[in-house]
């Protein structure tokens, strides 16, 4: 059974928008609060961990990612007709069972009725697998729909004949922020990249990588080349957290084919566990991404 899962919604709004309404800026916690509700359907006591458990600066680690809403928002109001897209992720087998279940014949379904921020969406869509060769997507994030198992995920680089790559691209789709030394740093440094994805790896994989995973991120990794432009996410109270948007190359400075390998991993596992603080409520949406030649 698969362990990692990226879900991708297709949903269409089911009401004409109402002008005196004005929609939330960032619909981080409405995709929360849905995940959460589909979970308590079928393991209450599961979805209260869940809502209990604190973020990466706590001690628990949330097993699961969402994203904002993606789509067209023209003069701040929502295209009766249009398409939008959200995502949902776990790294935790149970997690991810329900999900694979609500989406196959339960309410993440096709044709089933969702609320985010008390606004009711049809579900067009829903894909759990990676586009084949020259599939042409149907919703904006179906190219980041995926469904793996941590073995397989692992063994891909770690028993590959092939030695693993220098350099490693990660794309941030949404604001990526961490937090450190009682700090909020808004950019996605090697240590707290890779930090980050090791936690959560160690929490929840069937085998641990060790912990000296993270002194190499810090010592031996440098960013090479990147685009970055910076994001702020409203929060609780009025408050703003400030993030990174758009790629980073991280490149290394000391060579080592398994410390490359086990990195190599982690940037692949973005994809499901998102980096950084915020990510259970759409922030630090990331994934691996080839090198331009």
């Amino acid at each position: 059974m698969a362990d990692l899962l990226s879900l991708c919604l297709t949903l269409q709004p089911l009401e004409a928008p109402d002008p005196t309404d004005p929609l939330p800026q960032w619909w981080g916690r409405a995709a929360h609060a849905l995940l959460l509700n589909v979970t308590r359907q079928y393991n209450p006591s599961l979805a209260e961990q869940l809502h209990e458990a604190p973020d990466e600066s706590g001690q628990a680690i949330r097993p699961f990612t969402t994203s904002t809403l993606v789509g067209n928002f023209d003069h701040g109001a929502l295209d009766p007709q249009g398409r939008y897209a959200l995502r949902l992720t776990s790294f935790h087998h149970p997690l991810t069972h329900i999900l694979l279940e609500a989406a196959q014949e339960g309410p993440l379904a096709v044709g089933a009725q969702v609320e985010l921020d008390r606004r009711p969406f049809q579900i067009l869509a829903a894909r759990s697998q990676p586009l084949a060769e020259g599939e042409r997507p149907v919703g904006k994030l179906d190219g980041w729909a995926d469904l793996q198992e941590y073995p397989q995920l692992s063994a891909s680089l770690l028993l590959a004949k092939e030695p693993p790559p220098r350099r490693l691209r990660l794309r941030f789709a949404s604001p990526a922020s961490f937090k450190s030394g009682g700090k909020h740093i808004p950019l996605p440094l090697p240590e707290l990249v890779f930090g980050s994805l090791l936690e959560k790896w160690n929490a929840f994989a069937p085998v641990a990588f060790p912990t000296e995973a993270r002194r190499y991120a810090a010592e031996c990794l440098a960013i090479g080349r990147y685009e970055l432009s910076s994001r702020a996410v409203g929060g609780k109270n009025g408050g703003l957290r400030v993030g990174g948007v758009g790629w980073v190359s991280f490149t290394t400075l000391n060579y080592d084919r398994y410390w490359m390998s086990v990195m190599g991993v982690l940037a692949r596992f973005a994809a499901f566990a998102g980096v950084g603080a915020g990510v259970a409520q759409g922030m630090g949406q990331c994934r691996l991404e080839s090198e331009p030649a």
